[in-house]
């Protein structure tokens, strides 16, 4: 079966499209992550790296990092100081954590200001 098809994709089975969906989320996510950490880095001196895994994402800044696994449309996010949260994505690109739902560009808006701070 050829991801590139879409006809093929309508009749896959439905785990597999999801875990297609998951693993694009994932790409847009790793991608704002790295618009949004440049973005507040431009009057610094130093700029964050973001490096994209299967089931994680690492960012880092200094000393400071954010660590985000992945398993599913499950999200766990890590940081040095030793916070963590637990988040899902939802099929319409949303990360939802007991607070509510966030449209993933605002988490990672949030994620990249407090790394950069």
């Amino acid at each position: 079966m050829s991801a590139a098809n879409p006809i093929e994709l309508r009749n896959a089975e439905p785990v597999y499209q999801e875990e297609v969906l998951w693993r694009e989320f994932w790409v847009s996510l790793a991608s704002l992550l790295r618009s949004y950490t440049a973005a507040h880095g431009l009057n610094r001196k130093e700029q964050a790296t973001v490096e994209l895994g299967e089931g994680t994402i690492t960012v880092r800044a200094g000393l400071r990092w954010l660590r985000l696994d992945r398993q599913a449309s499950e999200v766990i996010w890590t940081s040095e100081n030793g916070t963590t949260g637990t988040m899902n994505l939802t099929e319409d690109g949303k990360l939802k954590s007991v607070a509510g739902e966030e449209e993933m560009d605002m988490q990672a808006e949030a994620w990249a200001r407090e790394l950069m701070q």
